[in-house]
């Protein structure tokens, strides 16, 4: 029998916010549940730390250098084969919920951040709607609105979370018993709020967080951290206590035992630390840069296979997402995704793996980077804005860190002299995962 697949996903969500990876308060008490019952990756990496162009990846599994989709606000090809797509033809019932972001092109002229989504524009999903093109433009922390299947204005009145959880709740009530489900639920939380310029957590989080403890990034570099950390704890815990309702849900209706419950995060946050490096060429605020701070985020996978509480040291990266979810569903996409399937990380199947991973930078430079697990190495394009171009011809040194050395990537030794001969094998190393993800191979130069 086919599982159910659950996929839940927050936005902006730093890995240390959980207690299962260290977060000494206790704000996440049922994803510490899911991990000790199914697999917890330990070192889980985004691919592209802007939202909608991981979005995109998450929608196709392909790079958003595939897609054009490399920064925020171009849409989705219409003419991609997306997860949803593959989902219905499997005899998937579907449903998305919450945040888009992958419906208005700036380029175009076209604008539906706050508008209905026509269905044209939804990449595939023809059941269960509930979303906004831009959720924080639609809602704040508390109350707003988004749109259903048929374009009509949904009005919500609570805290986000909460609400954008009651919608996933609804969808349980309504689906069909005679197929599996494919359910997205794409929280904004905690996603700083855009017009407020502030991380707005539950009523009280001020104080219940109070007394937090920062990762030592934070810690040391600064940033609005030491004021804004209570409220983005609180977001976090909202979106936790959240995922404990939806897993209540299935067993409620006994379909717990045949559903795969995925969480993770589309990137993390820096929390305005990284905004003065020396290379930057655009835009930035609290993401887009090759820090652990923005690319670590959570990924735990409970039900199926992904069992046992099992924690995978090796590291992954979350663009292996769409092809995991489809081979749970019986559908073997092979070359047409990239990544891999996480389940076979799992279960070792490829002893010559490569235990690193790739992530392409924008809006803040275009850039590239390679994660190995003692190093972080990252490449910029001089001089070419970071929202202009989604890749380059000729790119520079950027950032080398030695996190054994550097656990909070604190001491940039990129034009170190110890350094010379390691980051001539990472830069050879990038080199090669830049010509297998864009089908080129740029100049990279001292």
């Amino acid at each position: 029998m086919r599982p159910n697949i659950l996929f839940v996903f927050s936005d902006q969500q730093r890995a240390d916010t959980c207690s299962c990876y260290g977060q000494p308060l206790p704000i996440t008490p049922h994803l510490d549940a899911l991990a000790r019952e199914g697999v917890l990756f330990e070192h889980a990496f985004s691919p592209q730390p802007v939202c909608g162009p991981c979005r995109s990846i998450f929608q196709t599994g392909l790079y958003p250098t595939q897609t054009g989709c490399f920064r925020n606000g171009i849409m989705l090809p219409q003419d991609v084969k997306t997860l949803a797509h593959y989902m219905e033809e499997a005899g998937y019932e579907t449903a998305y919920i919450g945040k888009w972001h992958l419906a208005s092109d700036d380029r175009l002229g076209i604008d539906h951040t706050t508008t209905a989504i026509p269905p044209a524009y939804r990449g595939g999903y023809t059941g269960f709607w509930r979303a906004s093109d831009v959720l924080e433009f639609t809602s704040h922390g508390y109350d707003g609105y988004v749109f259903d299947e048929t374009m009509r204005r949904v009005d919500f009145t609570g805290y986000r979370a909460d609400c954008v959880t009651d919608f996933a709740l609804e969808f349980l009530e309504q689906r069909s018993p005679d197929k599996p489900f494919f359910m997205m639920v794409s929280h904004i939380e905690p996603h700083h709020q855009n017009d407020r310029g502030h991380y707005e957590g539950p009523k009280g989080s001020k104080e219940k967080y109070e007394d937090f403890i920062l990762p030592g990034d934070l810690a040391a570099l600064g940033g609005d951290a030491r004021a804004e950390y209570p409220d983005y704890l609180g977001a976090c815990a909202a979106v936790d206590h959240n995922l404990g309702r939806l897993v209540k849900r299935l067993k409620e209706h006994g379909i717990w035992e045949n559903t795969v419950v995925i969480y993770t995060s589309d990137h993390g946050a820096h929390f305005k630390t990284r905004n003065l490096d020396e290379n930057r060429c655009g835009g930035d605020d609290y993401k887009r840069s090759c820090h652990d701070a923005s690319l670590r985020v959570p990924l735990v996978i409970a039900g199926g296979a992904f069992t046992g509480g099992l924690w995978v040291r090796d590291l992954v990266s979350t663009a292996s997402l769409p092809k995991t979810m489809l081979a749970l569903a019986g559908v073997d996409v092979g070359e047409n995704m990239i990544g891999e399937n996480l389940l076979d990380v799992v279960q070792k199947k490829n002893p010559n793996r490569r235990n690193e991973i790739f992530a392409q930078i924008s809006e803040s430079r275009v850039g590239r980077c390679i994660r190995t697990p003692r190093y972080t190495y990252a490449v910029h394009a001089p001089g070419i804005h970071g929202f202009a171009r989604a890749d380059a011809e000729i790119y520079a040194d950027d950032f080398l860190y030695d996190m054994q050395a550097d656990p909070h990537q604190l001491k940039n030794v990129v034009h170190d002299p110890a350094y010379r001969e390691i980051k001539t094998d990472l830069r050879a190393r990038l080199l090669e995962m830049i010509d297998e993800a864009e089908g080129k191979r740029p100049v990279i130069r001292d």
